[in-house]
């Protein structure tokens, strides 16, 4: 038996991200490193937690990810003021102009797709979308995460003594 929704999403899962390493690869980082810096685009400063819940990553992964990201004068650690235990991830000047540079990326990459797709088409991808959303009940990024963001909210994210962003229901 053929599964109709989880097979076509894990194929072009890893189309993308096929496509995208060659495209974050002229550009200097590995699709991880860009995912990233992405992501801290929007979202800079960031508890490790949340990019770990974001990003998928084990703790060493991650960890990887952000020392050779630091290496390179693109991201620095700063103490979590919140959270004594922890630190923010945040974008250095270089590192939000790479990071401007992949986002771009991959919003054309997006908008390049979306010409192919009508507005009924993309209402009904959304519709599986949020079904499945539904049916899995797990939070990514809570509401509040980011530079705007309150201190209520992150805490509310975080997991006491795990580092981990807590899962639930939207």
């Amino acid at each position: 038996m053929t599964l109709r929704l989880l097979s076509p999403i894990h194929k072009a899962t890893r189309q993308i991200g096929l496509h995208l390493a060659e495209k974050t690869a002229d550009l200097g980082v590995s699709n991880d490193e860009g995912h990233l810096l992405s992501y801290l685009e929007s979202y800079s400063p960031a508890p490790i937690y949340e990019l770990q819940r974001v990003l998928g990553h084990r703790p060493s992964t991650l960890t990887g990810l952000i020392d050779r990201l630091q290496r390179r004068g693109l991201v620095r650690r700063e103490p979590n003021p919140e959270d004594g235990r922890s630190f923010l991830i945040t974008l250095t000047g270089s590192g939000r102009e790479l990071a401007r540079r992949v986002s771009g990326m991959v919003r054309q990459f997006e908008a390049h797709v979306l010409s192919g797709v009508d507005d009924r088409a993309l209402a009904g991808f959304r519709e599986v979308m949020d079904a499945i959303g539904g049916v899995v009940q797990v939070e990514i990024r809570p509401d509040g995460a980011g530079p705007a963001g309150n201190a209520a909210a992150r805490a509310a994210r975080q997991t006491p003594g795990s580092g981990i962003g807590k899962a639930g229901g939207e």
